[in-house]
């Protein structure tokens, strides 16, 4: 048992399972990427507790009684979350699947420092690989959303 999203989840499984499989598989969160399988290339970043980690390296078993957020916890209704809304105004993604797992890491850098500097960003992100080079677009817009947390609990 532990909280996905905001609401409390409960599933029967191997504890030892990847808590990839078990969002994307059981669940149906698709959007929590399947990248190398090996926790290196951060497609697979989701949030425990206020802390971004590889979904395939992490067992569901390690999330017991914990809060989950995936991608798809991040907006509300139609409305996008801050983050979500400056990747797209930015154009911070090429072909798009590394960007949950970038959305992620940014999302758990700004939860723990709100005013991050581009140093930080940087040094957050640069384990999360991108392909496409989009990099020069994401940094301003996580510092994009940034400003726009700024006194928001989100």
């Amino acid at each position: 048992s532990f909280t996905l999203n905001g609401k409390p989840t409960t599933i029967t499984t191997d504890e030892t399972r990847a808590l990839l499989w078990v969002l994307r598989d059981d669940l149906g969160f698709t959007g929590t990427k399947f990248g190398c399988g090996q926790s290196v290339c951060g497609a697979c970043t989701v949030v425990v507790d206020r802390e971004a980690v590889r979904a395939c390296a992490t067992a569901v078993g390690d999330v017991q009684g914990k809060s989950v957020t995936t991608i798809e916890g991040l907006a509300q209704g139609n409305r996008l979350h801050p983050i979500q809304d400056a990747f797209v105004k930015h154009a911070a993604f090429q072909c798009g699947y590394c960007t949950p797992g970038m959305i992620m890491g940014a999302y758990a850098l700004l939860l723990k420092k709100p005013n991050a500097t581009w140093a930080d960003i940087i040094q957050e992100l640069e384990d999360h690989a991108c392909r496409c080079g989009a990099h020069v677009r994401i940094v301003p817009a996580v510092q994009a959303a940034a400003s726009a947390m700024k006194g928001s609990a989100r």
